[in-house]
C-alpha cells in the first residue's frame, strides 16, 4: 500500500501553486481561477462516472486520481483546507447518513419546485 495520501497531495498542490511557473498545470489552474478549475473538476467527475458505469477498472483508477487532484485544487483556490473537509466528514459519522442528510434539509437551490 502506498504511503502517499491526500494531505501530501494538498501540500504539493500548494507548493506548485506558489512556485510552479508556466510549466506547472497546477500553477496554470490557479492563475486561471475558480471558474476554470471548477469546470475541470466537473469534467473529471463526469469522466469518472463514465469509467465506473463502463466497469473499466483501469480508467476508473486514472479518472479518480484526476478527480481527487482537481477537487483539491478547487478547495485550495476557495481557501478550504482538506482537514476542514475531513473534520466535517468525521462529524457526520456520529449518526447515520440518512439521519444526517435529513437534518440538513433541502438546499436553497432545490427548495422551490
Amino acid at each position: 500500500m502506498s504511503t502517499f495520501d491526500l494531505a501530501r497531495l494538498e501540500a504539493i498542490i500548494m507548493e506548485r501553486a506558489r512556485s510552479g511557473g508556466a510549466e506547472s498545470w497546477t500553477a496554470q489552474l490557479f492563475a486561471a481561477g475558480m471558474e476554470k478549475a471548477a469546470k475541470k473538476l466537473g469534467e473529471e467527475a463526469v469522466e469518472t462516472v463514465i469509467a465506473a458505469v463502463a466497469e473499466d477498472k483501469k480508467a476508473l483508477t486514472s479518472e479518480s486520481a484526476d478527480l481527487l487532484y482537481h477537487w483539491l485544487v478547487v478547495l485550495a483556490i476557495a481557501g478550504v483546507r482538506l482537514n476542514e473537509v475531513m473534520a466535517e466528514l468525521e462529524a457526520r459519522t456520529a449518526r447515520s447518513g440518512i439521519e444526517e442528510k435529513a437534518s440538513r434539509g433541502k438546499p436553497p437551490h432545490q427548495a422551490a419546485g
